[in-house]
């Protein structure tokens, strides 16, 4: 692909002789490709065996300079005679050809030149081809610059020349004829071997040869570069060879500029290189910014465009199989920025995925963190964040399930029913009943690929949750909070064993608690009472139970506890209580046996709470026997009266008012000083006969209405002694 230097300075090299062509005398060329080795011919023309060859470039002593002209010399400008034509000399015997001096190598070929081709620098190739036979011969037929020696037309047995033939235009001699150099010098010189061909030099290297006589060689096809391998040279053009160099820099490791050597320009575009991989790598999910990879690009299209220009025209220093390879390499490693390219962009991608996985991972993490932050708080604080964090694991699970965070949500959910479920395995069985109850309505609102059989096994520990509460709660006389329990243990489970151990409990809890009510070793049967009977009311209102039997149990307790402690409060003076106690027994438990009893408490309550001395002894739950003296009590009073009593016998009576009666005292004192109480007719005054036994009896008596300056109630006192009849007059005075 390149040229090579039209240097003329001697060569190590031997010459390769072509005999493609025909030579001097016409024989028929030798075969082509074989290289013959050439020795050196005997006789006066070459140096003798054993001798040194004198140097191409020496000047003998003798020699004449380089510009000097012979005097004989036809002119610069003369046209030499044609030989076709009539008027050339006669032609002249050919001297014997010397045969080339053989290189140290021993062989050489030599090429033939085109008629039209300029010999080598200082002689080049041809000119040494030329002169190597004459090489330190005189006058010899050594061919000088002109056509080969025995051409059509030669008048001169010598080597045709610059100059006429031999023997033209008076030449002396027969030798050879031109300005071809001989031995030592110009060549034969103008005709007589040896006239001029001793002293001149070598031809100069520029002088052309003719293609004929009379003509001019024609201009070069380009000037020559001026460097071996630089760009900007002035050779032949060559696009291929610029495509190679521009594909080679467009490698990214400026090789275009490496081959044209370079290496300034060949540095700075592998410092970009090395600029952009150390802001691409490692790779990230963002990748290079699109600024640095436009910049990049072209820096890649200028580098490859200014390699396609220095290329065109240089000459490559590698040898010609180096250039065959140059453009299938220059194609072949555009694969290094493809196959980064592809590399990066697989790399980025998975960048990008590991990013993407590391933030599904995060969000794993998060809610990893509020299971964790949770455990052991009551539910009812937590459960927002156990709700969030279980969402998460079903989005993961279901938007991600390939991801590293997808798998292992399943792994987290088991992490989650254990977290959640830590109450109960710590025994806190009141506290595990909300998220046991959380855990088994998962179905609900997890789907069930992720959630799996996970809510399976939740029914009996809650089960036994709300059985274990209860009976806490129960044990804490916390009755409420232990029947919610229960309540929902039956309306839940109302298969579970759970469920009848739960009634059992219930029953005798409530048996054991009515008992001091039942044997009356109640130390406060009021707050006994109270107590049995809430929790009697709780018991009954339970569902899915069979209770009934420790319900009735306790009904009886409660019956007996009433009457207790309506007795409790007439030995403790807590008169007002004790009516009320026993009003109530009375009331609510007709048929009992122990009723009137009740009644007879609550009229002694209600006189001791006007007089103590009433109460110092409860009135006796059977009638007394003996002899019982009557007692005739008038209402001498216009309102209705009730007069209750209380000692051996207890009990109360009621008499309507007497129309016709007045109060005393006041105005009626004055007018009638003398009127007494009951002291009309016995038929005025309503009135009752009272059977009393002996001894020492209270009265109240309480009038429905009317004034008096007593008030509205009256007590008094009297001893019933056996033998007596005994009246009782109910009056009201007045002050008016």
């Amino acid at each position: 692909m390149g040229e090579e230097p039209n240097d003329a300075r001697p060569r190590d090299e031997q010459p390769k002789l072509d005999l493609s062509k025909p030579g001097p005398g016409g024989e028929p060329p030798a075969a082509s490709g074989e290289t013959v080795r050439i020795r050196p011919g005997g006789g006066a023309t070459g140096p003798a065996a054993g001798t040194p060859a004198t140097p191409r470039d020496a000047v003998p002593a003798d020699a004449v300079p380089r510009d000097a002209v012979p005097a004989d010399a036809p002119p610069r400008d003369a046209v030499p005679a044609d030989p076709r034509s009539g008027e050339a000399a006669p032609p002249a015997a050919v001297p014997p050809q010397t045969a080339p001096q053989p290189t140290p190598t021993g062989s050489f070929r030599l090429p033939a030149p085109a008629p039209w081709e300029a010999p080598g620098q200082n002689g080049g190739s041809a000119g040494a081809a030329a002169s190597s036979g004459a090489e330190g011969a005189s006058g010899a037929g050594a061919s000088g610059f002109g056509p080969p020696s025995g051409a059509e037309g030669s008048p001169g047995a010598g080597g045709p020349g610059f100059g006429p033939s031999s023997g033209a235009g008076g030449a002396p001699d027969a030798g050879g004829s031109g300005f071809g150099p001989s031995a030592g010098g110009f060549g034969a010189g103008f005709g007589g071997g040896g006239t001029y061909g001793q002293g001149y030099g070598q031809a100069p290297g520029t002088a052309p040869g003719w293609a004929g006589a009379g003509t001019l060689p024609p201009p070069p096809s380009a000037p020559p570069a001026f460097a071996p391998g630089g760009g900007g040279g002035q050779g032949e053009s060559r696009p291929l060879q610029a495509v190679a160099v521009g594909l080679l820099n467009l490698s990214c490791l400026g090789l275009g500029y490496v081959l044209l050597r370079q290496w300034i320009w060949a540095a700075v575009c592998w410092a970009a290189t090395a600029a952009l991989l150390l802001l691409a790598l490692p790779a990230d999910a963002d990748g290079v910014p699109a600024g640095v990879l436009a910049g990049y690009g072209a820096v890649l299209l200028a580098a490859a465009a200014d390699g396609a220009r220095r290329g065109l025209r240089a000459r490559l220093s590698v040898g010609d199989a180096a250039r065959r390879l140059v453009l299938p390499l220059a194609v072949v490693l555009l694969a290094v920025p493809a196959g980064g390219a592809v590399a990066y962009g697989a790399a980025r991608d998975e960048a990008r995925e590991e990013a993407f996985q590391q933030s599904l991972l995060a969000r794993l993490g998060t809610a990893d963190a509020l299971v964790k932050a949770k455990e052991g708080t009551r539910f009812d604080l937590a459960e927002s964040d156990y709700a969030t964090a279980l969402d998460t694991y079903e989005k993961l699970a279901l938007d991600h399930p390939d991801s590293r965070a997808g798998k292992l949500v399943p792994e987290r959910l088991d992490a989650y029913v254990t977290s959640v479920s830590k109450p109960y395995a710590d025994k806190k069985y009141c506290e595990a009943v909300d998220p046991l109850k959380h855990l088994r309505s998962l179905p609900d609102t997890v789907d069930a690929k992720v959630l799996g059989d996970r809510a399976d096994g939740f029914d009996e520990p809650l089960a036994q949750s709300l059985y274990e509460c209860g009976a806490g709660e129960l044990g804490r006389e916390a009755t409420k909070p232990a029947h919610e329990a229960f309540t929902e243990l039956a309306s839940t489970f109302p298969d579970s064993p759970y469920v009848g151990k739960a009634g059992k409990l219930v029953g005798d809890g409530l048996r054991k608690a009515a008992a001091p009510l039942s044997d009356g070793s109640a130390s406060d049967p009021c707050a006994t009472t109270e107590e049995v009977r809430t929790r009697r009311s709780d018991v009954a209102a339970l569902q899915g139970y069979e209770l009934g039997g420790p319900v009735a149990d306790a009904a009886r307790a409660i019956q007996k506890g009433v009457f207790s402690c309506g007795t409790k409060q007439f030995r403790d003076e807590e008169y007002s209580d004790a009516v009320k106690t026993m009003d109530r027994y009375a009331k609510d438990y007709p048929d009992s046996p122990q009723t009137a009893h009740a009644r007879t408490i609550s009229i002694a309550a209600q006189i001791a709470d006007h007089e103590p001395a009433a109460g110092k002894k409860l009135p006796p739950a059977t009638v007394p026997g003996g002899s019982r003296m009557p007692m005739v009590v008038s209402n001498d009073g216009k309102d209705s009266v009730e007069l209750l009593y209380t000692g051996p016998v207890t009990g109360k009576i009621t008499l309507r008012g007497c129309g016709t009666c007045t109060n005393y005292g006041g105005i009626r004192e004055a007018v009638d000083p003398d009127a007494k109480p009951c002291g009309g007719p016995s038929s005025k005054y309503p009135k009752a006969t009272l059977q009393l036994p002996a001894g020492t009896y209270y009265f109240l008596q309480r009038r429905s209405g009317g004034l008096s300056s007593a008030g509205e109630t009256k007590d008094s006192k009297a001893v019933i002694e056996p033998g007596y009849t005994y009246t009782n007059c109910l009056y009201v005075t007045s002050n008016f």
